[in-house]
């Protein structure tokens, strides 16, 4: 069976949250969320390595409802882990591992991959005007909801072009079929919490993300005083799948932090 973007790269892992997870002796469990359009297997080759160099590893379901509300659920699987976390988001993830990171008290550190790095009061999609014009907004599609609200998706023609265009175009097409969709909603809300300000955070971005612009996500690293930044050349916005092994590296420097 031909498998989709987020699950080319690694062995398919059973990862989920469960009550009181222990952690590995003498190493933080490391938690990953899940941007927009995707789910927890886009982490996979990151599992891959973290698992064989001895981590324990979640990625729940991000549910991709709202900063606030996706933020109290994550909390609540940190809040399940026994000893400290280091908590990880991609893209709109960064958005809600900002706001669930200041609330559990065993975050040790935070990594953000190809993320948003939201402070209090800020939305996603007021800051995107700030920065050089990307293609995804004009990539999107909305599907009504029946409250009133819209889900939107990215349109299969653009996923490529808009997220990975340094994966294989046959997963791709496999990945836009099986993407996830986010409100509409979670672009305009405004997080109440900002983890990054208390908590030490890195960052690994690729130089040619086309969902999030590398001058918004340079931003972001120089605001939160990353104690490391990781520029993956000619990367796209899913480094987490292209180049798995960057990631997870800079994800155990986080975990070795003192």
């Amino acid at each position: 069976m031909r498998r989709s973007l987020w699950t080319a790269i690694a062995a398919a892992a059973v990862l989920g949250a469960a009550t009181s997870v222990a952690a590995a002796p003498d190493k933080p469990t490391i938690v990953l969320v899940h941007g927009a359009f995707a789910d927890g297997s886009s982490w996979n080759g990151v599992v891959a390595d973290l698992q064989r160099d001895g981590y324990t590893v979640i990625a729940p379901a991000n549910p991709l409802r709202g900063i606030i509300s996706d933020g109290a659920y994550v909390a609540s699987v940190v809040k399940s882990v026994k000893g400290p976390v280091v908590l990880v988001g991609h893209s709109y993830g960064g958005a809600v591992i900002s706001q669930a990171g200041a609330a559990p008290g065993n975050v040790k550190a935070l990594v953000y991959v190809d993320a948003f790095t939201l402070d209090v009061g800020e939305s996603i999609g007021e800051l995107g005007p700030k920065f050089p014009q990307i293609p995804l907004g004009g990539a999107l599609t909305a599907a009504p909801l029946p409250d009133g609200g819209q889900d939107l998706y990215v349109r299969p023609d653009q996923f490529g072009v808009v997220f990975a265009p340094d994966v294989p175009p046959a997963a791709v097409k496999l990945a836009a079929a099986e993407q996830r969709p986010i409100s509409a909603s979670a672009f305009g809300e405004k997080p109440t919490a900002a983890a990054w300000r208390t908590i030490p955070a890195w960052f690994i971005y690729g130089s040619a993300d086309q969902a999030i612009h590398p001058a918004e996500l340079a931003f972001f690293a120089d605001r939160a005083h990353s104690q490391k930044t990781v520029v993956v050349p000619g990367g796209s916005h899913v480094t987490l799948i292209s180049h798995p092994d960057a990631v997870a590296a800079l994800i155990e420097d986080a975990a070795n932090a003192p």
